[in-house]
């Protein structure tokens, strides 16, 4: 193991800050193309159908995090055949994936505005956006094991050149479709499903030297029994995790629908700014998957317990300065996002909750990133199940009594109840290195 210093998880963690901060700017990208046409129903159905697509493709975000925690693992303790293998597992379960929701997205769709039924402009927009879209479901979720896999080897600079290229194809396709060509909504669809496929021929450029020199093992190792039911049980628990916190996310879209098309098109601008936060602040995270997981591969407590302490320490200076950033420029932010004078003083009128989202938010984002590179993963379903029970009850007695404020509150509540129940959980990191296999074979 090299040494853990703080130069070592900055040059892990910086290119993920970087890196991540730009797929929520690609959302205000696109909120902000459309919010130039100077309508709601827009705004709120890119909104609504990337929120239904990132619903969907999440209940597979396992691949990345599965892949993350066991690569690290497997880089840890040496065996670069396992290594290898873990990825072409999850390349081959994102494609299969993929395919199974482009053949039932009919039933996907209508079931989810069933569910969240929006006004018929928005609804028949966000339609033709998710028809579009879904066609590249199987690069989207394959991708995941990608980014997954080379941040377990540290290769985070990879990780940067890969988003740095599918959001600026996105962005550029984005202005051309809609501001040049004219074609609104399905324009936006358009340049994402580009970008998308592009993207990952890229990753799987980027992963040719770290898999090529081992691919013959690691594709003899992909069928392992063993590898495959820790694979099975760690992504379960991921799998039921990624729902459980995406229900979250959902219901607060779809009451938030229910509150009429400009509270809808408010709140998505603000989600704007909730994506650059979390994503921004699981720079950290990531980090603490990598060198937590190279530990728990190599058996080091002392080591993972330090990669836990630094990585919690950074996330915290990072949540405080966002929260500093969006005080002082968040109504700046907001007018730069929309045109719509209704939907511009509706989202000043609740920027203070996500003012307080990463103060609030950002214990349960680090010790996310803990508990995947330790493989913790049981431990992690058991906490997020715990916490949905207590923000399904902030719902219910906050939204009636104050609406969308209501709303928020609950948002923030349940932030909160993720981070103390993994606090509470974290002890069970010495157990997990206690029972970690004897390092392995190296090729």
């Amino acid at each position: 193991m090299t040494d853990l210093t703080h130069s070592r998880l900055l040059r892990i963690a910086a290119p993920i800050v970087i890196s991540n901060a730009t797929v929520p700017l690609l959302g205000a990208v696109d909120t902000g193309v459309v919010g130039q046409l100077g309508q709601a129903a827009p705004i709120g159905a890119v909104g609504i159908g990337s929120v239904i697509l990132v619903t969907m493709y999440w209940v597979f975000g396992f691949l990345r995090m599965g892949t993350s925690g066991l690569a690290a693992q497997a880089h840890g303790a040496g065996d670069m055949a396992e290594r290898g293998a873990i990825l072409l597992r999850a390349l081959m379960i994102g494609a299969g994936a993929g395919l199974v929701f482009i053949l039932l997205q009919g039933v996907l769709f209508r079931a989810a505005f069933a569910i969240a039924p929006a006004g018929a402009e928005v609804e028949a927009l966000a339609r033709q956006y998710l028809s579009i879209r879904i066609w590249g479901a199987p690069a989207t979720i394959a991708a995941y094991a990608v980014t997954g896999w080379l941040i377990a080897v540290e290769r985070t600079r990879a990780v940067l050149l890969l988003q740095l290229w599918i959001n600026g194809v996105n962005i550029a396709l984005d202005l051309w479709f809609v501001l040049g060509l004219g074609w609104g909504v399905p324009g936006v669809a358009g340049a994402t499903l580009i970008a998308e496929w592009s993207g990952l021929a890229l990753g799987l450029w980027l992963c040719r030297d770290g898999l090529w020199p081992v691919w013959r093992a690691a594709l003899a190792r992909v069928a392992d029994r063993a590898a495959l039911a820790v694979m099975l049980l760690v992504n379960r628990d991921i799998m039921i995790r990624s729902v459980l916190l995406q229900v979250g996310f959902t219901s607060f879209v779809f009451l938030g629908a229910r509150m009429g098309d400009v509270t809808l098109a408010a709140n998505q601008v603000l989600m704007q700014f909730l994506g650059i936060i979390s994503y921004a602040l699981d720079g950290f995270a990531f980090a603490a998957e990598t060198l937590v997981g190279q530990a728990v591969g190599a058996r080091a407590l002392g080591q993972a317990r330090q990669a836990a302490r630094m990585s919690m320490g950074w996330g915290v200076a990072g949540g405080v300065v966002l929260a500093a950033v969006f005080a002082l420029a968040g109504p700046w932010i907001i007018d730069l996002m929309t045109t719509a004078p209704d939907v511009r003083l509706e989202a000043r009128h609740f920027l203070i909750w996500v003012v307080a989202a990463p103060v609030i938010g950002v214990f349960a984002w680090i010790y996310d990133g803990i508990f995947i590179g330790a493989t913790l993963t049981a431990q992690m379903r058991r906490t997020m199940m715990l916490s949905a029970c207590v923000y399904a009850v902030a719902l219910a007695v906050l939204v009636p009594l104050f609406g969308n404020h209501g709303l928020w509150a609950a948002l923030m509540v349940f932030f909160a109840a993720r981070g103390v129940t993994m606090w509470r959980a974290y002890p069970a990191l010495a157990t997990r290195i206690a029972s970690a296999p004897q390092q392995t074979e190296r090729l």
